[in-house]
């Protein structure tokens, strides 16, 4: 059992009986006129993280002299190094960070969770007046303000839902506006000076349901460097099983798996003409730096979390099992993975070419 399954598992008996605990003690209270300080909640995946920072511009603008600190994990902590809103950044999954935070006085806190518990508890301890979360459960008693939650808003829109308690206002989320702001310059060595036109191609995913797999990858990657595209190979060390696939079908091509950060991979995404990837959190980066995307969607709800915009393509067979995935939990497949699997390099392939035939904005 991996780290995040274990803290899942924690939740669904430890979180349950804290807020069983705390619940009595709660007691709602009114938002505080001056707000100084504020702590954002956000434990979770990368995707998660990229989806927020539209909401966390959003608080800045409205409370500028205020100091957004953020709580999160160590995987997604670097998506908050992409902003300069955020004052500091305290780990979720370290116990002498959370204690650190937990000292500081706020104002006001932000759970950005979805459903699990225990950051719920979190914000509780944090001592804030106004404490302002999803009331997808339980945790609803908690929070002093609580906001709705739907899977058939795009998440984005979600988390700038969640924090209309503090703006005054519902924002909505512009599609074909880039929101993380970056340079393009890469750090030498990583892309070489082809002059061609370079497509990234991510093949890593968080769960086993929402892979395509390196041979189907290294496929399509053929076919377009066959078109005269140039492809970088992004991932961490955990995706060198699928890069050294794609490379074996593509021995030209640019594998950057395992050796960049999360900075430099928006630098990246930055300079490609386009990503392909599943549903990942790397898909959202470039999204958020203004790249084109095609993705693959199966047990993931479209909806909510699939890019959108004239720039991006979405491949979805939509069957009847799919989407499967609620709430960060994905049921075990029994279907061979068809949602995803039945999708093919030439499909693909064609997409891509459909996106780079459009004009320029």
């Amino acid at each position: 059992m991996n780290k995040i399954t274990l803290l899942k598992s924690v939740d669904k008996v430890v979180g349950k009986f804290l807020v069983s605990l705390l619940d009595k003690k709660a007691r709602p209270e009114r938002t505080p006129r001056d707000i100084n300080s504020i702590l954002i909640i956000r434990p979770g995946g990368i995707g998660d993280a990229v989806l927020l920072l539209p909401a966390i511009r959003a608080l800045k603008s409205r409370f500028p002299e205020a100091s957004i600190d953020v709580l999160c994990e160590k995987r997604n902590a670097g998506i908050f190094g992409l902003t300069e809103d955020i004052d500091h950044v305290y780990l979720y999954d370290k116990g002498s960070e959370i204690f650190r935070c937990l000292r500081n006085k706020y104002d006001v806190v932000i759970d950005t969770e979805q459903w699990h518990r225990l950051s719920a508890v979190i914000a509780y301890l944090a001592g804030a007046r106004a404490r302002i979360g999803f009331d997808t459960n339980e945790r609803r008693k908690l929070f002093t303000h609580t906001v709705s939650y739907s899977h058939d808003d795009y998440e984005a829109d979600s988390f700038l839902h969640l924090v209309s308690p503090l703006t005054g206002e519902v924002r909505t989320f512009q599609p074909d506006e880039p929101f993380i702001k970056i340079s393009a310059h890469v750090p030498a060595g990583l892309l070489p000076a082809s002059g061609r036109k370079l497509i990234a191609i991510f093949p890593g995913a968080s769960v086993a349901e929402r892979r395509w797999g390196g041979e189907k990858f290294g496929k399509l990657a053929k076919i377009l460097c066959d078109k005269g595209y140039d492809i970088a190979v992004l991932g961490s060390s955990a995706d060198r099983g699928d890069a050294d696939e794609i490379r074996h079908l593509l021995p030209g091509c640019i594998d950057l798996a395992g050796k960049t950060s999360l900075k430099e991979v928006a630098a990246v995404l930055k300079n490609c003409r386009l990503l392909i990837s599943a549903d990942s959190g790397i898909l959202h980066i470039a999204y958020g730096v203004g790249t084109s995307t095609v993705s693959l969607f199966g047990s993931g709800i479209e909806k909510k979390w699939a890019p959108r915009g004239r720039n991006h393509i979405v491949l979805n067979k939509r069957l009847h099992c799919s989407p499967c995935t609620r709430f960060g939990y994905t049921p075990r497949c029994r279907n061979d993975f068809e949602c995803i699997a039945s999708v093919s390099p030439a499909e693909v392939a064609e997409a891509v070419e459909t996106i780079l035939d459009l004009p320029s904005q």
